[in-house]
């Protein structure tokens, strides 16, 4: 009998103690906060992008409050738990703020440069004052266009009207080539 109750004592702490971990194509995250159908948004929203999030090391904390602006930091992403409420519209804009950890953990300067020429910018995420404008930012492109380029449908957010859109600068096909070839291990 205590055999029994020590086990599911050790399975109720190892259920609780993972509750908050999620693993979407790869990617490893964990959850601060929102409802389980938030969170339940947040997952379909990084499943249903192609892009390997595996690459991302590290978990990566995604807070769910009510932020107003959803945005990230390294390691970090903050969803507006509102935003998430209205289901498959928010999708696009979970891999954008999920793109930007692409970004932080995985780009360097030289590949940050190249990706800024390629999206037709030459300021990458709020570095120059004189650059102001959300899209005119490198980051910006670079997370819109992720998105865009690894989720194409009607219902994603991110999708270009332009070539002048944040995610328009570059064809998917022409992106995901540039990123492969960035992102491949050194040889």
């Amino acid at each position: 009998m205590a055999t029994k109750i020590l086990a599911g004592a050790a399975a109720l702490l190892a259920a609780f103690a993972f509750a908050g971990q999620a693993h979407a194509a790869g990617g490893t995250y964990v959850f601060d906060g929102g409802t389980a159908k938030q969170q339940r948004e947040v997952k379909k929203a990084l499943n249903a992008s192609s892009f390997d999030w595996s690459l991302v090391p590290g978990a990566v904390t995604i807070h769910i409050a009510r932020v107003g602006t959803s945005y990230a930091t390294p390691g970090h992403v903050y969803l507006d738990g509102d935003l998430l409420n209205a289901g498959r519209f928010a999708w696009g804009i979970v891999q954008h703020e999920y793109a930007h950890q692409v970004d932080f953990l995985l780009l360097d300067t030289g590949k940050k440069t190249r990706l800024a020429a390629a999206l037709g910018t030459t300021a990458w995420c709020y570095e120059n004052a004189a650059v102001r404008d959300h899209g005119a930012q490198g980051c910006e492109r670079f997370a819109s266009t992720l998105a865009w380029s690894y989720w194409q449908t009607a219902d994603n957010s991110m999708q270009p009207a332009g070539r002048n859109d944040e995610a328009g600068a570059m064809t998917p096909k022409a992106f995901k080539a540039l990123l492969v070839t960035l992102l491949a291990p050194a040889s």
